[in-house]
């Protein structure tokens, strides 16, 4: 259930929840690469695990306060679904950009890395792009689609859905475009090149549109046919 905060305490908690995101990403990317012995396999196991972990604690703790969307292309969705307004998405998108920026340079400084990095890590190609479309549509299909079902589950089905979209999806599934940017400022296991942060979020945020439709509507025809459902059965109900 969304408690009635204030648009700063949600903020706040939009803010936090995405530094937090950042620096599990981060962090334990640096610590697979440290640890793994060149094993590349092992350090995404490592780096997607503790990622899809961090993603269910910080759901079940800042979804009462805002919905816990940490992420500007869930933000759009909602947004679209007429569920946020323009003021408070145009907000939570800021303070989204702002927490993963700053959660990327604390893990850089609790690894003893240099603070300010540019990443030179190449993720370029079509097949990543198009990795990055069917990400963010599936991560966004699993929200809605959980909120539809079984709301209480989301962070849950989320943390799952990202742990296992490291491994299905080319790219390691970024899925989020505050979390992309901010993976342009570590030059580490999670980084990517400034220049292909555009291509990526553009395949974001048409993943994240295409889904938001398509959710709107799949659970509508559903919901539909089960009401219909129960009115032919009251119908036909012995009187």
């Amino acid at each position: 259930m969304l408690l009635r905060e204030t648009l700063p305490r949600r903020l706040v908690a939009e803010g936090a929840g995405t530094a937090l995101l950042l620096a599990t990403i981060v962090g334990s990317g640096i610590m697979a690469e440290r640890l793994s012995a060149g094993n590349s396999a092992l350090a995404l196991l490592c780096n997607s695990t503790a990622t899809g972990a961090m993603l269910v604690v910080l759901i079940a703790v800042f979804s009462p306060i805002s919905g816990a969307h940490l992420n500007p292309a869930v933000t759009l969705a909602f947004f679209i679904r007429r569920e946020i307004a323009p003021r408070g998405a145009g907000a939570y998108v800021l303070a989204q950009l702002a927490g993963a920026v700053l959660g990327t340079w604390l893990a850089h400084v609790m690894f003893g890395e240099q603070v300010l990095q540019i990443s030179t890590v190449a993720r370029t190609g079509w097949a990543l792009r198009l990795s990055e479309v069917i990400a963010a549509f599936g991560l966004v299909l699993t929200i809605f689609g959980t909120l539809r079902w079984r709301a209480e589950m989301v962070p849950v089905t989320v943390g799952l859905y990202i742990a296992s979209a490291y491994w299905f999806t080319a790219s390691t599934s970024f899925a989020n475009p505050a979390v992309t940017i901010a993976r342009s400022l570590t030059d580490t296991f999670a980084g990517i090149e400034p220049i292909a942060v555009p291509g990526f979020i553009l395949a974001q945020v048409l993943g994240a549109l295409a889904a938001a439709a398509f959710s709107g509507w799949l659970f509508a025809a559903v919901a539909e046919g089960v009401a219909t459902g129960k009115r032919r059965e009251a119908e036909t109900a012995p009187r």
